[in-house]
């Protein structure tokens, strides 16, 4: 599992980077319903973050239900993760494809991907991100902002 977990060269706190890493793989199905996270000791030598950063992004992973952690079994992926239908991931898998072999930047293709749906769907986005002083904050199951 470590080759997945290498440390994104996108900008952002290393917090999101991990959380956001973590809910991607849930989302695609690379990790699966009950399937055991890496340690909080694993995953910050993995991201190359103190331990406290790594726990915060667990933190937040559970906090959206995405993961339960109990103390003898560890961080787990929760039963009720919901994972995208194969039909999204397919064609996601697809992009990521096409865009490195063009030598695009995963940045470009994240805004460009980010302003189609903002003008199919609106200048809302409901992703549960909300854009503070141009710093994205991530927003937990309760509303919370966290970042």
């Amino acid at each position: 599992m470590a080759s997945h977990l290498q440390a994104s060269a996108d900008e952002g706190s290393p917090t999101l980077d991990i959380y956001r890493r973590f809910r991607g793989m849930i989302a695609s199905g690379q990790l699966g319903a009950d399937e055991r996270l890496p340690t909080v000791r694993q995953t910050a030598r993995d991201f190359g973050v103190a331990q406290g950063t790594a726990a915060k992004a667990y933190r937040m992973l559970e906090q959206e239900g995405l993961v339960v952690t109990r103390t003898a079994a560890g961080t787990r992926v929760a039963a009720t993760a919901a994972t995208l239908p194969h039909r999204v991931v397919g064609p996601i898998r697809e992009l990521v494809d096409a865009a490195e072999s063009a030598g695009v930047q995963l940045s470009d293709v994240i805004d460009v991907l980010r302003v189609t749906w903002q003008s199919r769907v609106g200048a809302a986005d409901d992703s549960g991100r909300e854009e503070e002083g141009g710093r994205v904050a991530e927003k937990g199951a309760s509303g919370q902002r966290h970042g």
